[in-house]
């Protein structure tokens, strides 16, 4: 049997958080599973975090990934959007960290080139490239969870190249690059 490496991919959010897991068997992919945590029913934002850090846990013991794959938030106009997919993201990147999973971060726009070739794709175009690599019968309502799945892709794509995206593979790599923040 040759190499073998799971990957989980994690879009996350407040509203939805997006996920999907690949396998790698001798440089090639095989889909696993694909799904979303709905959000929109709870109202307090640390419900919202503790239910992401439990999911991601649940999903890291349930397929025991490698390595993980996450996407990183955009700087949009609204500051309280960011904050809170900065701290979904963070709780997720967490969840990973306290298994000592090595974590990666993608720029949306990496994700979308990775995947199309094109880093300004729609969420569709996406979804339908993964559809077409990955043989998926059929695509989710949301693409949220497509979006997960491309993190993963992305992160297999770009596997031994040098990156630009931050690497974490525990605590004591998260500090050290983090020197400021960490006080």
């Amino acid at each position: 049997m040759g190499v073998e490496k799971i990957i989980l991919g994690i879009d996350p959010g407040t509203t939805i958080m997006g996920f999907g897991v690949i396998k790698v068997i001798n440089k090639k992919m095989e889909f696993i599973q694909l799904n979303e945590l709905m959000l929109k029913k709870y109202d307090d934002h640390y419900t919202k975090l503790k239910l992401i850090f439990d999911r991601t846990i649940a999903l890291i013991d349930e397929h025991h990934p490698d390595e993980i794959a996450i996407e990183a938030p955009f700087f949009g106009k609204n500051v309280q959007s960011m904050l809170k997919l900065g701290r979904a993201q963070g709780v997720a990147m967490a969840a990973g960290l306290s298994r000592e999973i090595p974590i990666t971060e993608y720029l949306p726009k990496k994700i979308k080139m990775a995947i199309t070739g094109n880093g300004n794709a729609s969420k569709e175009q996406v979804a339908k490239m993964l559809q077409q690599l990955l043989g998926l019968k059929q695509l989710p309502k949301n693409l949220d969870s497509t979006d997960g799945l491309a993190a993963a892709v992305c992160h297999f794509y770009n596997a031994g190249k040098p990156s630009a995206e931050k690497n974490y593979s525990g605590w004591g790599a998260f500090v050290k690059q983090n020197e400021k923040r960490v006080k």
